[in-house]
């Protein structure tokens, strides 16, 4: 299961952090296509926040492991990590056993 939290500072989010695997094992197609979405929307966020909204983050990435944590401009990172959210809790809502959303205070 890949679970994808959500660290807040009061009613930001300041960042995310997405381990494991959506896959039940080496033949499950839909748990590839389930983990290559939420790879998908994690790296897009990523580079919008560093590329284009030129926020500076903390990145740690390895496999089954992605932790982004936002150094600056955090309120104008609001509405990608926003958008982020909401789509990996409609995935989470989908596919209830590969993806589960965790929000930390």
């Amino acid at each position: 299961m890949t679970k994808v939290r959500f660290l807040t500072q009061g009613s930001l989010i300041i960042g995310f952090e997405i381990t494991g695997h959506s896959t039940t094992d080496e033949n499950d197609q839909m748990g590839r296509l389930v983990c290559s979405a939420v790879s998908s929307a994690a790296y897009m966020a990523a580079n919008t926040l560093t590329e284009i909204v030129g926020a500076q983050v903390d990145a740690k990435v390895n496999d089954a492991i992605m932790h982004i944590t936002v150094k600056s401009k955090l309120n104008e990172s609001q509405i990608t990590l926003a958008g982020l959210k909401l789509h990996m809790c409609e995935l989470s809502k989908q596919y209830t056993t590969n993806v589960k959303v965790i929000t930390e205070v």
